[in-house]
C-alpha cells in the first residue's frame, strides 16, 4: 500500500468523500441528532456536530448551510422515524402480522372490532415508542424542537411535526381525540424524565424509582444502561 493510499485509510476526512452522498449526509445527522439533543438549538455548534462525526467544519458547513438547516433536516429525520415506526405496527397489526403480540395483550371482551383495534393499536404503539429509547437522541431531538418553539423556522416545523404526530393517531390509528390526548401525554412525559436524567438518582430515591418504573415500564433497563448522549 503507498503512503498515499495509507493517509487516505486513516483521514476520516478522506473516508467520508469515499461514501455515497446519502450515507454521509446520514453519518452526520445521526452525529447532529446527538449534538442537538443533548445541547438545544442555542446551545449547539457545527463545531460540535463535526467533532462528533469525526470530519471538519467546514465539511459540515458545505453540505447543510447553516445550523439552523441543519437542525431542521435533523428534527425532519427524528419525526420521520418516529412516524415510520408508528405505521409500520398499524400496517403489521392490519395485517394480522402480530397476533402474537396482540395474544400477549390479553383479552378485551365487550369491545368492538373498532375498539379492539384502538386498544391494541395503543398498546403496540407505546412499546413502538418506547423502543426508541434505544436511541435517546430522537426523542430529545424532538423535545430540543419544542423548546426553540419562539423560532420562527424552527417552531414552525416543530409545529408542524407535532400536529402530524396527533393526525397520524387520530386518524391512521383511530385512536379518537381524548385516546390520542393520552397517549402523546404519557409520551411527553417519558420524553421529560429522560431529559431530566431522573435515572441518575434511580435506586437513590423511592419516588423517583416509582415514578420511572410506572412510566417506561419494561424498557426502564434499557434507558438505565444506555450511556450519556454527550
Amino acid at each position: 500500500m503507498s503512503s498515499m493510499d495509507t493517509n487516505s485509510a486513516l483521514d476520516p476526512a478522506a473516508r467520508l468523500v469515499r461514501m455515497p452522498a446519502q450515507e454521509r449526509r446520514e453519518l452526520i445527522l445521526e452525529a447532529a441528532t446527538a449534538v442537538f439533543a443533548e445541547r438545544g438549538y442555542a446551545g449547539a455548534t457545527t463545531a460540535q456536530v463535526a467533532k462528533a462525526a469525526d470530519i471538519s467544519q467546514p465539511y459540515v458547513v458545505r453540505m447543510f448551510g447553516t445550523k439552523e438547516k441543519l437542525f431542521l433536516e435533523a428534527l425532519d429525520r427524528a419525526l420521520g422515524k418516529l412516524l415510520d415506526s408508528f405505521r409500520s405496527v398499524i400496517a403489521d397489526y392490519d395485517a394480522g402480522r402480530l397476533a402474537e403480540k396482540v395474544a400477549a395483550l390479553g383479552p378485551a371482551p365487550g369491545l368492538s372490532l373498532g375498539a379492539a383495534r384502538q386498544a391494541h393499536l395503543k398498546s403496540l404503539m407505546s412499546f413502538a415508542y418506547a423502543d426508541l429509547i434505544q436511541d435517546r437522541g430522537i426523542l430529545l431531538m424532538m423535545m430540543q424542537s419544542f423548546i426553540a418553539g419562539h423560532e420562527p423556522v424552527i417552531g414552525a416545523r416543530a409545529r408542524e411535526g407535532f400536529v402530524g404526530i396527533y393526525r397520524l393517531l387520530r386518524d391512521e390509528a383511530g385512536m379518537g381525540e381524548e385516546t390520542t390526548r393520552d397517549f402523546l401525554a404519557h409520551g411527553m412525559l417519558m420524553n421529560t424524565l429522560i431529559s431530566l436524567r431522573l435515572t441518575d438518582l434511580y435506586g437513590q430515591d423511592a419516588a423517583v424509582g416509582e415514578l420511572l418504573e410506572c412510566t417506561m415500564g419494561a424498557k426502564l433497563p434499557l434507558l438505565l444502561a444506555h450511556e450519556p448522549l454527550a
